[in-house]
């Protein structure tokens, strides 16, 4: 799983002149879901984004992690994270899961944000989405979840 995480002030989902998700402070999380990622990946991305330290404590220091803040994120899935343009003017979408178990994968993640006490708002899976947001800081990480172990010889 890839994830670009931004700190935000405020961020909103909109899909056919409707919004559908919209907060304060918290994160912004676009979450792609490529080929062979398993319930392992999901745990460890979960994990990291519910206890990420990268908001600022009472000194100005990145000690804080969701958990301890807002407890607010919007989660926007997005396969173009699994884009590769090293060949070539177009993307190459191959490494992306195929959409019904992208789409499984991305709501068990929601879920499971959910269970940590979290508030998940989402976009809607595979839509036009217009996400808009005031990034804070600015603070945007890349995530990804760790390589598979190779398999025995």
């Amino acid at each position: 799983m890839k994830a670009v995480v931004q700190r935000v002030l405020e961020a909103s989902v909109t899909v056919d002149g409707k919004r559908v998700s919209e907060m304060g402070p918290g994160l912004l999380v676009l979450l792609g879901v490529g080929k062979g990622d398993t319930d392992a990946d999901l745990t460890w991305m979960v994990e990291k984004l519910a206890t990420l330290r990268i908001f600022e404590d009472a000194d100005g220091k990145m000690n804080l992690s969701l958990e301890d803040t807002s407890k607010h994120l919007i989660v926007v899935s997005q396969f173009t994270l699994y884009g590769d343009a090293r060949k070539g003017r177009r993307p190459s979408f191959i490494d992306a899961m195929e959409p019904v178990a992208a789409k499984a994968l991305y709501e068990r993640a929601c879920e499971a944000l959910r269970q940590r006490g979290l508030t998940v708002g989402t976009g809607i899976f595979a839509a036009d989405m217009k996400v808009a947001l005031v990034n804070d800081g600015p603070v945007t990480i890349l995530l990804e979840s760790p390589p598979k172990a190779a398999a025995p010889a």
